[in-house]
């Protein structure tokens, strides 16, 4: 008689099957999804707030939410991970929103960039450094293209002509979620998708 070959561990569950599991109430799945994925909200969070109280008190936010909302999240839609990466950003834009400052002027903005390369292969390397920065300070600062021209002394017209040759160059190199936030702003309205 052979000895029993020893099962493999199996294979940990997938983003879906987790935020399936949460939907169900299953808190250990929502926990692993904290695990993966709260570095990621972080990182966007230090982009577009200054205060990491703040930034923690959101990410908290985002999963709740996602606890919450979990039942209609649909993956043919998007994954997991844009799934969160989108409910951050608003709640990111609503935290920045209810100041009275806004967040970062493009002097500081320039500032706190300088010691910050972009990732080798990059697309926004690509790109201008005029247009790189109305792009980043349009997503990470929820500026408007109105609100842009008035930050930078560019006429409005440029700022919405740079803004869609950024965008137009990046086609296809940025997720979808991130078009829309770009196309909203370039388009003149404040609020994002």
């Amino acid at each position: 008689m052979t000895a029993p070959t020893p099962l493999s561990p199996a294979p940990p569950p997938s983003d879906e099957q987790l935020l399936q599991s949460a939907a169900q109430g299953d808190e250990e799945a929502l926990t692993e999804l904290h695990a993966r994925f709260a570095p990621v909200l972080y990182g966007l969070g230090e982009r577009m707030l200054r205060d990491p109280e703040e930034i923690d008190a959101c990410v908290q936010d985002v999963f709740l939410n996602a606890w919450r909302h979990a039942p209609r999240f649909e993956p043919s839609r998007a994954s997991v991970r844009a799934w969160l990466l989108s409910i951050a950003h608003h709640r990111f834009l609503q935290q920045l929103r209810g100041r009275s400052g806004r967040g970062w002027t493009p002097e500081e903005w320039r500032a706190k960039q300088a010691g910050r390369p972009l990732p080798e292969g990059s697309a926004l390397a690509t790109l201008t450094p005029e247009q790189r920065e109305l792009l980043e300070l349009a997503y990470y600062q929820g500026h408007s293209a109105a609100r842009l021209a008035e930050l930078t002394g560019v006429p409005l017209g440029s700022v919405r002509l740079r803004l869609r040759a950024a965008l137009d160059h990046l086609r296809g190199d940025i997720p979808e979620y991130q078009k829309l936030v770009f196309t909203t702003l370039i388009e003149g309205e404040t609020r994002t998708p």
